[in-house]
């Protein structure tokens, strides 16, 4: 079924959009995440942790992922990277 109305035509363009930016965006979260739980020694883990923790807010900020989930998400890497001997 085609789009008759503009607006409706531009919300399915912004649309596209969005979700090319929210994909980015979570993969950059998930490789993040994966650097610092494969990371050998606390050192590492914790300059790994600082960068995924920047990830995590600005997607937050812009609504990428909630809030609530970025901060469960930096608690349990947290955890992990203090349990690193």
């Amino acid at each position: 079924m085609p789009l008759r109305h503009k607006s409706a035509q531009k919300r399915a363009r912004q649309t596209v959009k969005r979700t090319e930016r929210n994909k980015k965006v979570k993969s950059l979260i998930k490789g993040s995440l994966k650097r610092v739980i494969e990371s050998k020694d606390k050192a590492s883990a914790e300059v790994e942790m600082k960068k995924t923790v920047a990830v995590l807010d600005r997607a937050a900020v812009k609504g990428v992922i909630h809030m609530n989930k970025a901060a469960n998400q930096k608690s349990k890497l947290a955890k992990r990277v203090n349990k690193m001997a």
